[in-house]
């Protein structure tokens, strides 16, 4: 499994400003939507009900949103990088400005794992992080995001 099988160039933006998580959930769930075909309204619920299990902000500005969905078959996601970091209730109390967030099938077991752990190894790395946090053109995210394990390989 890499970046690319779960992202879609389309599913990368950058806001300028977002209030609260739970702004930035409703925006998780519009990129699902208009990119995978997911039910927004869906999506948003079952991250926010996941989110309700315990913060998914993992530190150094990172939040990895994830859930999981009936009406879709494979694993996708959605990256946002903040231009104003907000408040996530994070594990290391900073805010977040770099959210990748993941949708899985209800019934996607090991896949859903495996997704998980490609994203935050990814995302663990602090150059790559800057990277992502000095260039705020969703095109420029994508590159550095899809060509992030071959980086990390090397």
């Amino acid at each position: 499994m890499d970046i690319p099988m779960i992202l879609r160039p389309g599913a990368v933006r950058v806001l300028g400003a977002t209030s609260s998580k739970k702004r930035l959930m409703h925006e998780l769930g519009d990129i699902a939507h208009a990119v995978y075909g997911v039910e927004a309204q869906a999506a948003i619920e079952a991250l926010q009900e996941r989110e309700s299990l315990g913060p998914t902000g993992v530190g150094h500005g990172v939040a990895l949103p994830h859930a999981r969905l009936l009406d879709i078959d494979r694993v996708v996601g959605a990256f946002i990088l903040l231009e104003k970091p907000i408040n996530f209730d994070a594990v290391d109390r900073q805010p977040v400005d770099l959210a990748f967030a993941l949708f899985a099938p209800k019934d996607a077991g090991v896949e859903h794992l495996k997704a998980l752990a490609l994203v935050s190894r990814t995302l663990r790395d602090a150059q790559l992080c800057a990277k992502l946090r000095a260039n705020p053109d969703p095109a420029t995210l994508y590159t550095i995001l899809t060509e992030a394990q071959a980086m990390l390989a090397a």
